[in-house]
């Protein structure tokens, strides 16, 4: 075919989807992609696949030209419209666990992309790459505009998801919930099944909105739940719940209006996964606090630390034979795996599982966080790259490193760990920025991490060293 007016964006094929630009993500890119993804599945003997899209102005054009290039293959593509991610994957069930979810998930407005599984499981990094090296030989010229579409709501597709988890959750009391829904395209269907459960909801920003005026869909920065944990005390509600663009991450709030850090819902998940008398396995990502490995360990399980990225966790939970009863991350991706839940990442089955819990036990949200005491720590930090190249930087780590008394971990950028506390420092899988964050248990200890590794780049990157002091 004939060339592109720009190269081929390899970059957006990233360790566990495609992500970018949507001024990258032309109809001729979209239209590459898509031949590539059809002979990926080709090539795996699949001929159905699912095809879901979240809130995003670009996405239901971007849907439509995967399912008339899948159509090319003698694929049979469904659109199972605006929903999000969980639902694409539990509908992928019947297509012989085939789906494209058209997703940017928390990225900002101006971001597009695409993720997908096959016969269940999501692509290593080396099938990603794979179908990027297919597409760019179907790169042909960028077409000008992007069509817009109507984001459409298929109850075919909706009412079995929602009934799934209707089955599943049993609560015997009435729960008062705030649901922020960030303007993704989650937010409806969560409202929803949280009122067929009984539950009194209180909507914030639950009608999928591409333009996310507010800000982007990302429940992980504070700034971006003030007006959650206002309403949650407004309202005297028992919990808060804010769910991501795609609806795969969640961040809960407790009925005094804190903001329950991963690390401390990480706790609460071992304590209600770890009950039986065998040793299981709980997993977690390197960006996760010691707490959530010691109190795993206290709880009898076997704390198993790995990369982040949900597809790799998702994949380490497939592949455990049932060894492994949970896995979580720091961003907010919870996969329960103990014979409920679907084995995915589902933010609203992640929240009412903790509702569930509490009308078991009796107690308020903030009365069963007492035992996990939050830590001092920063969130994610998100540090510009400053076109340094991150293996050259994380190798200057690597070796000053040394010179500390850390324990170190290497499985996903550089992760130092102390008797009182952790940093680490990596390069992120959806943008072009380094991710770095501090743990410890006290603010002056905190301080000082962060200080230690300003230390190591201060005098071959100065200028990333600044960034990652004045970070908040």
């Amino acid at each position: 075919m004939g060339s592109m007016n720009h190269p081929f964006p390899l970059h957006i094929f990233r360790a566990y989807d495609i992500r970018g630009k949507v001024s990258l993500l032309s109809t001729g890119v979209i239209d590459a992609i898509a031949h590539g993804l059809a002979q990926q599945y080709r090539a795996a003997a699949q001929t159905r696949v699912a095809i879901g899209y979240d809130a995003r102005i670009s996405s239901p054009a971007f849907a439509e030209i995967l399912q008339r290039i899948f159509g090319q293959y003698s694929i049979k593509a469904t659109i199972i419209g605006c929903c999000s991610s969980p639902m694409l994957y539990f509908t992928a069930r019947q297509f012989d666990g085939n789906g494209v979810m058209v997703t940017a998930s928390h990225n900002p407005k101006e971001d597009n992309g695409i993720k997908w599984i096959i016969s269940g499981e999501p692509p290593c990094p080396q099938m990603i790459q794979n179908v990027a090296q297919l597409a760019k030989q179907h790169c042909h010229s960028e077409l000008a505009n992007i069509p817009q579409r109507p984001h459409l709501i298929a109850p075919e597709f909706c009412l079995p998801y929602q009934y799934a988890i209707l089955q599943d959750i049993q609560l015997k009391k009435n729960f008062k919930v705030v649901l922020d829904g960030l303007h993704g395209s989650a937010g409806r269907c969560a409202k929803l099944v949280l009122e067929k459960l009984g539950c009194e909801v209180t909507a914030l920003r639950c009608v999928a909105n591409g333009e996310f005026p507010d800000h982007a869909p990302d429940p992980s920065q504070e700034a971006h739940l003030k007006t959650l944990y206002q309403t949650v005390i407004q309202q005297q509600a028992d919990i808060g719940i804010a769910l991501d663009g795609d609806g795969d991450r969640v961040v809960l709030v407790d009925e005094l209006g804190n903001i329950i850090s991963a690390d401390q819902l990480l706790c609460l998940f071992a304590k209600i996964c770890l009950t039986g008398s065998e040793a299981k396995q709980f997993v977690y990502d390197v960006k996760c606090s010691t707490l959530v490995r010691n109190t795993v360990q206290e709880l009898g399980g076997e704390a198993v630390m790995i990369r982040t990225g949900s597809s790799f966790l998702r994949k380490y939970l497939a592949h455990s034979q049932n060894q492994a009863v949970f896995g979580g991350e720091y961003a907010g991706h919870y996969v329960f795996n103990d014979g409920r839940g679907c084995g995915y990442d589902d933010g609203l089955y992640a929240a009412l599982r903790v509702i569930e819990y509490l009308d078991q036990t009796g107690q308020s949200f903030a009365q069963v966080l007492q035992a996990y005491p939050k830590r001092y720590g920063t969130e994610d930090l998100y540090i510009a790259t400053r076109d340094i190249q991150a293996s050259e930087l994380l190798e200057l780590v690597e070796q000053q490193s040394q010179q500390f008394n850390a324990q170190m971990t290497t499985i996903d950028g550089i992760r130092l760990d102390f008797e009182d506390g952790f940093g680490i420092i990596r390069a992120s899988n959806t943008g072009e920025y380094f991710t770095v964050r501090f743990d410890a248990s006290s603010a002056q200890r905190l301080n000082e991490i962060r200080h230690l590794f300003v230390s190591m780049l201060r005098d071959r990157y100065p200028e990333i060293a600044q960034d990652i002091l004045d970070a908040q």
